[in-house]
C-alpha cells in the first residue's frame, strides 16, 4: 500500500514542478573570510546573481543593493557571486571588495570569485546546469530561489533588479506562493 501511496504521489506531480535545491549542499567561499552556507538561509528566497567588475551591466550593482535594502525585512537574501569566467573580474576578492564597497556602497554576502561555468563550476552552477538546464549566458544573471528551495526563474542580463518583472517575483517568492 504504501508503495502505491508513493507512485500515485510521483504521478500526480505537475511535470514542470522544480525539484527543491539541495541547499545544504551548497556553500561558498566569503569575500571577507568563511563560508556563505546556503542552507542558512532556508526558508527565504534567494537572488542569486553572477557579477563582474568590468562588465556593462556592473551598473546593475546599485540595483541589487536597492532590491536588498527593499526587501531584506520581508526576508530577501541577495547574493553576488563574482566570477571571471567572462574574462571581466578584478584579479583578487581584496580588489573586487574594494571596488564594489567604494563604487556601490554594497554590503550585500558576496562570494569570492567562483567559476559559473564548465568543468570548474561550482556546485550550485552544475546543479543548475544538470536539473534545470540553466548555466549563465553572461554576468549579471539572475537566478531567484523559493523559500522551499525550489527554482523559481532564471533571469538573463538585461532584465534590471528594479524592473517590474523581478520585483513582481521577488514579492511573490516572499509571500511564498
Amino acid at each position: 500500500m504504501k508503495r502505491l501511496v508513493a507512485l500515485l504521489t510521483l504521478i500526480a506531480l505537475p511535470l514542470w514542478a522544480s525539484p527543491p535545491a539541495p541547499l545544504e549542499r551548497f556553500q561558498f567561499d566569503n569575500i571577507d573570510g568563511g563560508e556563505i552556507v546556503l542552507s542558512d538561509y532556508a526558508g527565504q528566497p534567494i537572488l542569486i546573481v553572477n557579477t563582474a567588475s568590468r562588465c556593462g551591466f556592473t551598473g546593475q550593482y546599485e540595483g541589487l543593493q536597492a532590491l536588498s535594502d527593499r526587501y531584506d525585512a520581508q526576508g530577501l537574501v541577495v547574493l553576488t557571486v563574482p566570477s571571471d569566467d567572462f574574462n571581466q573580474e578584478l584579479a583578487s576578492d581584496a580588489e573586487v571588495k574594494e571596488f564594489c564597497e567604494v563604487n556601490f556602497g554594497l554590503d550585500l554576502p558576496m562570494t569570492g570569485i567562483t567559476p559559473v561555468l564548465g568543468r570548474e563550476a561550482h556546485p550550485l552552477y552544475a546543479w543548475l546546469r544538470e536539473t534545470h538546464g540553466f548555466a549563465p549566458r553572461w554576468n549579471f544573471n539572475k537566478v531567484l530561489i523559493g523559500r522551499d528551495g525550489t527554482l523559481l526563474a532564471t533571469y538573463g542580463s538585461g532584465t534590471r533588479p528594479l524592473s517590474r518583472t523581478l520585483t513582481r517575483a521577488v514579492e511573490s517568492a516572499l509571500a511564498g506562493s
